[in-house]
């Protein structure tokens, strides 16, 4: 039996303050609770089913020192992150419809830039995006003094021009791995006369948080979205099997090689996002007869993480494998208690000789 692990520290890139234009002001300062328009609402900004086919990887960051806390005081944002990043599970989405970028509020378009190489950081470094950390983009007026910009977008996918009138729902682009980006994911700040504002919480002003199970009652969200957009104290981003050792790269890419009964191992694999510091993850695979058949329980996370792959699996015997449904099952404990649970399947048929 063989167990092998790799997980990813939280993401080592640096906020936003300047990324694609420059901002009448500087640092991360949250827009105070007495200046909120009642009418100005945000539509999702993908064409996407959140917690299905996105996911929101980080929130705004709370904290107005060094540290980092999200709306709710949780870990799921880093030091001066300035937006919300809706991610999507693999790069192969990129050009389907889930990779789509809508405008989220109807308003005229102020800025854009287009031309950024469209190649993930990890490749080219810091560095090569000094400057340009937002990649590809643009900035949208609205009524009410709000303003909304759209993050890493796919070079040459903008649809629109500055001064172009937007509606809500709109096609701006599509998503891609321009400027600061280590994943496929829109990262979406919304702002008030220079100052984020955090629209699951805007009412509270920079330091503020509550741990609260989803977006507070004056979040900037549609109502109809705030169900999906509901925080999650975990979230399994991709799960499957495999008949190798996987790599976060190629899960990223969506190519993962499928099971089958002729493979030299049957393994289980998940990747969750949004992990905390003391989490405890364990991956179980289980044979037909329900019995273990690989399991592995990690050591406690000594710090939250952004994402984090697991796998387990068994080389294949030599009569090959019993022919049935094999089960995988992932668990996260917080604090001694459930967090997460993820349980997927597969048939194998009987080899063939």
């Amino acid at each position: 039996m063989t167990r092998v692990r790799t997980a990813l520290p939280p993401s080592s890139l640096p906020p936003f303050p300047l990324p694609l234009f420059v901002l009448p002001v500087l640092g991360l300062a949250l827009w105070p609770s007495s200046a909120r328009s009642e009418d100005f609402r945000l539509r999702l900004p993908l064409a996407c089913e959140p917690g299905v086919t996105c996911f929101v990887q980080h929130y705004v960051d709370r904290d107005p020192g060094s540290g980092a806390r999200d709306y709710t005081c949780g870990s799921r944002t880093y030091d001066g992150h300035d937006g919300t990043d809706f991610r999507l599970p693999t790069l192969a989405q990129e050009a389907g419809p889930a990779g789509t970028v809508l405008a989220a509020a109807a308003g005229r378009v102020l800025r854009t830039r287009d031309d950024a190489p469209d190649v993930s950081v990890r490749e080219t470094g810091l560095g090569a995006v000094a400057g340009v950390e937002c990649g590809n983009g643009l900035v949208i007026g609205h009524a009410g003094g709000y303003e909304t910009q759209y993050c890493h977008l796919a070079r040459g996918s903008l649809t629109v021009r500055p001064g172009d009138t937007v509606e809500a729902g709109q096609r701006l682009g599509r998503v891609g791995l321009s400027g600061a980006s280590e994943f496929p994911h829109l990262h979406l700040t919304l702002r008030r006369a220079g100052r984020t504002v955090d629209p699951f919480a805007p009412e509270t002003g920079s330091g503020g948080c509550s741990p609260a199970a989803g977006p507070s009652a004056d979040s900037l969200w549609e109502p109809a979205l705030r169900e999906g957009l509901a925080y999650r104290a975990g979230t399994v981003l991709n799960a499957g099997f495999s008949s190798g050792p996987v790599r976060m790269e190629v899960i990223e890419s969506g190519t993962v090689g499928a099971a089958g009964p002729a493979g030299p191992a049957l393994v289980a694999f998940v990747r969750a996002i949004g992990l905390d510091a003391g989490d405890v993850q364990s991956l179980v695979l289980s044979g037909p007869d329900g019995r273990p058949i690989a399991q592995s329980e990690e050591a406690p996370l000594a710090r939250p993480r952004a994402q984090s792959l697991v796998f387990v699996g068994r080389k294949r015997p030599e009569a090959g494998f019993p022919p049935g449904v094999y089960t995988a099952t992932f668990r996260v404990l917080r604090a001694g208690k459930p967090a997460l649970a993820h349980s997927f399947s597969m048939e194998l048929p009987a080899l063939n000789r």
